[in-house]
């Protein structure tokens, strides 16, 4: 059972990528920037965490950096992708559709995260999660649009 956090933290990673068999690529292009966002704003929120201990990833510092690193340039990059893919342009169903995901996140996968040891909640909780992440959308959003606007003007 040892295996089993870093087996998921792979699955992760490898069932995020694979879905970009189906990602279309002028939506990749366009919505590539505002992923690679997502991602320093995610790595920036786990320096902090690390700092803070919001929640402890048990190992050495390999494991840590991968545990984080699962998480951000899999479900995270290629979420974000897909997210933006079907809702832009739609700012209510954006929000829904971001509403819903993170409630999954904080609030079904997070405690299945926690059982199966990929990490432990220390100074942080569900609530917190799931209020980072919807503000995080938010201006992920008026980033894209920002970005829209440029491409149209040029």
């Amino acid at each position: 059972m040892k295996m089993l956090p870093s087996i998921i933290r792979l699955g992760l990673l490898v069932l995020s990528w694979l879905s970009f068999i189906l990602y279309p690529k002028k939506s990749l292009q366009n919505y590539f920037p505002v992923s690679l966002f997502t991602s320093g704003l995610v790595l920036l929120f786990c320096s902090v965490s690390f700092r803070y201990k919001f929640w402890m990833v048990s190992g050495n510092i390999v494991k840590r950096f991968f545990n984080d690193l699962s998480f951000v340039f899999g479900p995270f990059f290629a979420g974000t992708l897909w997210i933006f893919h079907f809702t832009f342009g739609n700012f209510r169903r954006y929000v829904v559709v971001n509403s819903i995901l993170n409630i999954v996140l904080s609030f079904l996968l997070n405690p299945l995260f926690q059982r199966y040891n990929l990490y432990k909640f220390v100074n942080f909780k569900a609530v917190y999660l799931f209020l980072t992440y919807i503000g995080y959308a938010l201006l992920l959003y008026s980033y894209q649009l920002l970005i829209s606007k440029q491409k149209k003007e040029a």
